[in-house]
């Protein structure tokens, strides 16, 4: 009877438990060139990792968050193997990424669309 217990209230704590809820940039997002990347923790930001294409596996960059679906920190071009300053926004299914050079003098951005 005692280990009924135990395995009704181990039942129960774990049904009424709350799920971590995954923050909004985690997951995967598809370029427009077709490559999957996917974001997920890592310290307190998200890095950025290539899933497809001649550069899967490698580091793509890491944002941290802004507030309100923003982020801010950096991206890697893996083309070029260049680091830029970054910025991302979501809105609804997409991301949007920008990458900057010069204090934000040239700014380059891609809707990335959620997988």
């Amino acid at each position: 009877m005692r280990s009924f217990r135990f395995i009704v209230a181990a039942t129960a704590a774990t049904l009424l438990s709350t799920p971590a809820l995954a923050d909004a940039i985690e997951g995967n997002w598809k370029r427009p060139n077709g490559i999957i990347v996917r974001f997920a923790a890592c310290g307190e930001g998200f890095c950025a990792t290539a899933m497809t294409g001649p550069h899967a596996g490698g580091h793509a960059g890491k944002l941290s968050p802004d507030g309100a679906g923003k982020y801010i920190g950096s991206l890697t071009d893996l083309e070029n193997n260049k680091t830029y300053s970054g910025k991302g926004s979501i809105s609804g299914s997409t991301l949007t990424v920008t990458g900057c050079v010069l204090g934000g003098l040239f700014c380059r951005s891609e809707a990335w669309a959620r997988q």
